[in-house]
């Protein structure tokens, strides 16, 4: 048995080493993505108005989605939050109208808009995971190339989120291999968890491979199992968890999403304002104090989304998340939930599968963990290749020297 395992860890290892590494190392950026995309673009994130002596009354969310449609009749407003930080632009999602020359979708070239919210002036405009290294896309890059490696979607087939998906079942398998592999007996289990910092060297390198991922292997699990949870969530995770618990039905599943030009020709019947007074009245009823705390609008599904936080915590900063009402676009009736902590085992399981990966749910700390083992992701890939390379080289020079003893015999 062990033979085998040893040849599938090192060709599970070897195929997603490189896919972990740049994983890893994205990971350990983008725990932090909000503070450093503001430090790189202060321009999307600080509202100049703040700078003024006397900068004006702060203008609600919805009023300034309303303001910025009408300044430009091309696009509407996807996503927007109800109140906005103290010195913080508004952040909003857009997508393109109908083009009446064409009857498709406007190309905005952007889909991200950051407004001043006591003038609604648009500060700056950027297409959020554009393959692109410039400051503004810098950020949002480096968080798509995390799941999707930027590989193209191919005939409605998300090609990235599916190999990375794919990566993660792989991960998770090896991981149980590496455990295996890294107790060879139970009489010298203590050098499994033994660093040769002294030697260094290779011994150490195939230390921090071995002991290292010993050590972080629940966490690494976590990190494994959660990232197949992220990106195949629909065709492995629920089909999975369902077979072992009840999960509340979501509210795209019954819902087939319609082609981007009918989506953009399509008007939703209710407004974001009556939707948040809708959700607002549902939250009072369910005794809930966190106000309404943004509003997005799906035309694919049809579907409003209502989120409860405070201004600044859209994130879900601390345990399992927000808590989100969604309804239909039609005639605002309520379509579904999302309640963190609430439902089957099975639903609080899912619900925990974003704050795990991401750290959330431990706070500022599990953010500062998570971006360390990101850290050790991308380190347990490089000694793993390292590790491989090295016993590649000496089997082939093993291999080129009875060669070589029988070429000096016949001579």
């Amino acid at each position: 048995m062990r033979p085998l395992f040893v040849i599938m860890h090192r060709w599970f290892g070897l195929a997603a080493a490189v896919f972990l590494f740049i994983a890893g190392a994205t990971g350990a950026v983008i725990s932090w993505d909000h503070e450093l995309d503001a430090w790189l673009n202060p321009q999307l994130f600080h509202a100049r108005s703040a700078d003024q002596p006397a900068p004006g009354p702060i203008l609600p969310g919805l009023e300034l989605a309303n303001r910025v449609e009408a300044q430009d009749p091309r696009l509407r407003v996807t996503y927007v939050m109800t109140e906005s930080e103290a010195g913080h632009t508004s952040s909003m999602m857009v997508e393109g109208r109908i083009n009446p020359a064409t009857g498709q979708p406007y190309e905005l070239g952007f889909n991200q808009v950051a407004v001043d919210p006591a003038t609604a002036e648009i500060q700056g405009r950027r297409m959020w995971g554009a393959i692109s290294l410039q400051r503004e896309n810098l950020l949002p890059f480096l968080y798509k190339l995390h799941y999707t490696m930027h590989l193209p979607e191919v005939g409605g087939i998300e090609l990235g989120t599916w190999l990375m998906g794919i990566i993660g079942i792989v991960w998770a398998l090896d991981c149980f291999i590496a455990l295996w592999l890294s107790f060879p007996n139970w009489r010298s289990w203590r050098k499994s968890f033994a660093f040769r910092w002294r030697q260094g060297g290779h011994k150490l390198n195939f230390d921090l491979h071995r002991s290292g991922g010993v050590w972080l292997w629940g966490l690494l699990l976590v990190l494994a199992v959660t990232s197949v949870s992220m990106n195949l969530y629909n065709p492995v995770m629920r089909p999975i968890v369902q077979t072992f618990s009840t999960l509340t039905p979501d509210p795209f599943d019954s819902r087939k999403p319609v082609a981007p030009a009918l989506a953009a020709k399509t008007e939703p019947g209710v407004s974001r304002e009556r939707v948040a007074q809708l959700a607002r009245e549902d939250g009072q009823r369910r005794g809930w104090s966190v106000p309404v705390g943004g509003v997005f609008y799906s035309s694919a599904f049809g579907l409003y989304g209502v989120g409860f936080f405070e201004a600044g915590n859209d994130h879900g900063d601390a345990g399992l998340g927000n808590s989100w009402l969604y309804y239909d676009a039609g005639d605002g009736h309520a379509a579904g939930a999302k309640i963190p902590g609430t439902g089957s085992a099975g639903d609080i399981f899912m619900q925990a599968q974003f704050p795990l990966h991401s750290g959330r749910i431990l706070g500022l700390t599990g953010r500062i963990l998570i971006s360390l083992m990101g850290a050790a992701v991308a380190m347990l890939s490089v000694t793993g290749v390292i590790i491989w390379a090295r016993k590649r080289r000496a089997r082939m020079l093993a291999a080129r020297q009875p060669a070589a003893t029988g070429r000096a015999r016949a001579a």
